[in-house]
């Protein structure tokens, strides 16, 4: 993936998401809607949702910032350190636990809070991609199942990944806000 393909859509994604969630009132914000898969009492609201894109962003950084520096298993999670293999089940429940926790720390911010944390996720998106050489981008991020598994690959994938949440919401019932023209047309 071409630098400047993932750098559009990064900005452009986060610009819609952040139009999109502008537009929606405390009621829709923290609602509940999804069922936690990791606790079946827990349920998420839309602003869980877009609090959570944080939380994978900086995984990812870290995760390409640990290969950078040499480490054979940068990803961690289709096989231990001791090299052996994790079933998708077993790496359902590493993940889901740790995206129930990182929710609950979250879970009462309010929509600036989670721009913020958001915006400070994506801001180490951006600085490591600046850092890379094209050379780097189109390496293999060693373990990972997003995108394509190249570096530029997993750092694109932010963009879709909010995308798939605001599916998610939406399917569990979050009605769509209107949709300011302007905003859609660039004029705003």
């Amino acid at each position: 993936m071409r630098r400047v393909e993932i750098e559009t859509s990064l900005n452009e994604k986060r610009n819609w998401l952040l139009a999109t969630f502008e537009r929606l009132d405390e009621d829709q914000l923290h609602a509940p809607l999804t069922k936690s898969e990791h606790d079946p009492d827990s349920y998420w609201s839309v602003l869980d949702h877009f609090a959570h894109l944080a939380m994978v962003e900086r995984d990812f950084v870290a995760m390409i910032r640990r290969q950078l520096t040499g480490e054979k298993n940068p990803v961690g999670l289709l096989t231990d350190d001791a090299g052996t293999t994790r079933t998708r089940a077993e790496i359902m429940v590493i993940v889901n636990a740790r995206t129930e926790k990182f929710q609950r720390r979250h879970h009462d911010e309010s929509l600036s809070q989670v721009i913020a944390l958001t915006g400070e996720a994506r801001a180490e998106t951006l600085a490591l991609l600046a850092e890379l050489t094209d050379e780097q981008l189109d390496e293999t991020l060693v373990g990972a199942p997003w995108s394509d598994g190249t570096i530029g690959g997993v750092l694109g994938a932010n963009a879709d990944h909010a995308t798939q949440h605001w599916r998610w919401a939406t399917d569990a019932g979050l009605a769509e806000p209107a949709v300011d023209e302007r905003v859609v047309e660039g004029t705003a």
